[in-house]
């Protein structure tokens, strides 16, 4: 819909660029800005107020790996 708009106003929009563009709306996409959270369910899920950590491996570099993500 917009690229036919594009194409009408006498826009160069090739058709490879295309195969690069993620289509404009997803269910997980909020266009306005706000983020609803059951806060009541989400605490409730806490283990004494804190949320568990994620079990991690350092290696001999220091460097950090997420255990069974």
């Amino acid at each position: 819909m917009g690229i036919t708009e594009l194409r009408e106003q006498g826009r160069e929009v090739p058709d490879e660029l295309l195969s690069f563009i993620a289509p404009g709306h997803r269910e997980n996409i909020n266009f306005f800005g706000f983020i609803e959270v059951d806060i009541e369910g989400e605490t409730a899920k806490l283990d004494d107020g804190w949320r568990p950590l994620r079990p991690t491996l350092v290696n001999e570099a220091g460097t950090t790996f997420l255990l069974n993500p």
